[in-house]
């Protein structure tokens, strides 16, 4: 059973103030001990309610009220989410709670969530076991994994500086437990990198080639990473700089679709399509 443990707000959270180093350490002991016992879902601190709203409807209608709001007591300054096999397991774990947080004078509160099997069958409950099954099976992410002939550190490089994207992750294969089964010319190629711009992340490594292992380095085909703009004169910059060096397979040019479209493959052997200031249904030719 799931329950939501909640820390309810004071004058100190309501007048943003933030958290001593002492407490941080604290509730992270607090949460690492949750986690290792397999109760913990999730958790999270809440922004004083002058960072918040309400949306109050009357008759169907919403209207929003700024924060802040009076009554601390009555405000939510944080919650723990925990997955627990009992009432009494639950309330163990907030007897716990970290004398840190404002000398030991914090109000909590327990509450236990509904599960499906709560509800009488129906339909509608049908539709929610759908809905959670499809979720269930929905990966944290998906994203794109590029290999390379030995330059994927030049790569990720020049793709987070021209993208304003951040390289998140650069690993070596000297600093791996493979680093004695590869070619000492190739540990410093890399093994893993992760470049990240806005919400996307882009994965890419080096591959040996293939006078050094059976199916090594292919270029890759079939396949290119796409970026949308909505600037056409800020695509049409990012396709000539990923074709310096490459090769374009379609000129950046208006076409029926776009404003502003082409294909590049740059000189690192990555295919690219830039799509730009898509048209509306109006603009584009009648079928």
């Amino acid at each position: 059973m799931k329950f939501m443990l909640i820390r309810k707000a004071d004058d100190q959270t309501e007048q943003g103030v933030m958290p001593s180093e002492g407490l941080l350490q604290a509730m992270v002991d607090y949460n690492e001990r949750m986690v290792k016992a397999g109760v913990f879902v999730t958790g999270d601190g809440l922004k004083p309610s002058s960072d918040g709203y309400r949306i109050e409807f009357t008759h169907g209608r919403p209207q929003v009220i700024a924060g802040p709001f009076t009554e601390p007591a009555g405000l939510v300054a944080g919650y723990t989410v925990l997955e627990v096999g009992s009432p009494e397991e639950a309330i163990e774990w907030a007897r716990q709670w970290p004398v840190e947080d404002s000398d030991g004078n914090v109000r909590l509160e327990l509450r236990r969530y509904f599960e499906l099997d709560d509800f009488a069958p129906g339909a509608a409950i049908d539709k929610h076991r759908e809905l959670c099954d499809q979720l269930s099976r929905r990966p944290t992410a998906v994203c794109s994994h590029v290999t390379f002939s030995g330059n994927c550190r030049e790569a990720m490089a020049f793709y987070a500086e021209l993208m304003g994207g951040e390289v998140r992750a650069m690993l070596a294969f000297s600093d791996t437990p493979m680093a004695e089964e590869v070619p000492e010319s190739f540990r410093d190629r890399i093994c893993h990198a992760e470049l990240v711009i806005g919400s996307y992340t882009v994965m890419g490594a080096d591959t040996m080639a293939a006078d050094i292992i059976e199916d090594g380095y292919q270029a890759p085909a079939g396949h290119d990473l796409c970026l949308q703009f909505d600037d056409v004169a800020q695509g049409e910059q990012i396709f000539q700089a990923l074709a310096q060096g490459g090769t374009v397979r379609m000129p950046f040019e208006e076409t029926f679709w776009a404003q502003g479209f082409g294909m590049v493959v740059d000189r690192f052997g990555v295919g690219w399509m830039i799509n730009c200031g898509i048209k509306t249904s109006a603009d584009c030719p009648s079928q």
